[in-house]
């Protein structure tokens, strides 16, 4: 698998509370010139970049984020204005603890409110694996490929861990053929990258991507 290969599955992340804009902009240059699938962007930043770089770059933005504990109007809400400022892509945090209290209707039914708003663009539900059961990350396989979002993703990057192979392998088998994945979170060196894409990721949400693989992909490899 080269370089190039790899960063076009890259969602080119930057989601750090302190977030300046001369960080962003980095971040949007690289995703640029690196031709990453996107950049990850905090909401506040959507309308500046898409007023900046036009249509040269898919912005992903994240809703209920990084707690997943907003009541559903909100993140209705939020996700309105993000599409409305320019973002191509949802990355949406499910409420934790409705799956804790196996209110998973509730859980389903917030999705497809949020997939409604978002269309056609592309929703990429985060379940945060490491709080959760094998059975409940199961259950959170059905629930995503029924709720019609187009990624489940394994974290936010956040919480007490992120992506493992063995939770990519575990949505593998258990998702419908529609949805996709994204892994996110502790995917730190080319070698990660690489198992996570054989594994069966079909993105991957990092910050170091482009560090570890922009001379190879500069070089053209």
């Amino acid at each position: 698998m080269t370089d190039r290969e790899i960063l076009r599955r890259i969602d080119h992340t930057l989601l750090k509370a302190v977030s300046s804009w001369k960080e962003v902009k980095t971040l949007c240059d690289e995703a640029v010139q690196f031709k990453t699938a996107s950049v990850c962007i905090p909401p506040s930043y959507i309308k500046r970049v898409r007023k900046e770089y036009g249509d040269n770059l898919k912005i992903a933005t994240v809703i209920g984020f990084p707690l997943g504990y907003s009541v559903t109007a909100v993140k209705v809400c939020e996700t309105k204005a993000a599409i409305k400022d320019g973002a191509d892509e949802i990355d949406m945090v499910i409420n934790i603890g409705e799956v804790k209290n196996r209110r998973f209707k509730s859980v389903l039914g917030e999705i497809r409110r949020i997939k409604k708003v978002c269309d056609k663009k592309i929703l990429k539900v985060i379940i945060e694996t490491c709080y959760l059961s094998e059975d409940e990350k199961i259950r959170m396989c059905g629930i995503v490929t029924e709720a019609g979002a187009d990624y489940i993703k394994t974290s936010t990057g956040f919480g007490t861990a992120g992506a493992t192979l063995a939770d990519v392998e575990l949505f593998k088998k258990h998702i419908g053929p529609k949805v996709k994945i994204k892994a996110a979170g502790g995917v730190k060196t080319r070698d990660d990258l690489e198992a996570f894409i054989n594994a069966g990721a079909d993105r991957i949400g990092t910050s170091s991507a482009v560090k570890l693989l922009s001379g190879g992909a500069a070089a053209g490899y």
